[in-house]
């Protein structure tokens, strides 16, 4: 489906819709849908198409999909409120990682086992199976 923004994506703010592509389907598209729409709905579709961050071909297929604008518009922000948590445990397992390397060092230097190593390792176990939820929950989201 080719909706065309009049002015080359412009909503007069200057501003663009996200250029995110949809994921690749076996075989592709075939059915191409044509749209016309007034100027002032054109100006509608390019607002929330800026708003939630998508295309106006996205927009238009997840609202009417979704069952409605609204529909999609919740589906967006769980997906955005997904996407925020898991960047949220990645960066604490980045902190992890960096205690295990410190207690690895620890170790080395003095051949002994540190006492925070099981704890330590305990959260990567905890943080890891939140990581593995929170994807879980992302691709649900995406269906």
């Amino acid at each position: 489906m080719a909706v065309e923004p009049t002015e080359a994506g412009r909503d007069g703010t200057g501003a663009r819709p996200s250029t995110r592509r949809r994921k690749r389907v076996e075989g592709g598209r075939r059915h191409r849908h044509e749209v016309k729409v007034t100027p002032e709905e054109e100006g509608q579709l390019l607002a929330l198409a800026l708003r939630y961050r998508v295309s106006v071909p996205k927009l238009l297929i997840d609202s009417a999909l979704a069952g409605g604008a609204a529909n999609a518009a919740a589906n967006a922000s769980v997906r955005d409120e997904l996407l925020t948590e898991l960047f949220k445990a990645y960066r604490v397992l980045a902190g992890i990682a960096n205690n295990v390397n410190q207690i690895a060092r620890a170790t080395n230097a003095t051949g002994e086992a540190q006492a925070e190593t099981s704890a330590t390792l305990a959260a990567v176990r905890r943080t890891a199976e939140r990581i593995d939820g929170l994807i879980d929950q992302l691709a649900e989201a995406l269906r």
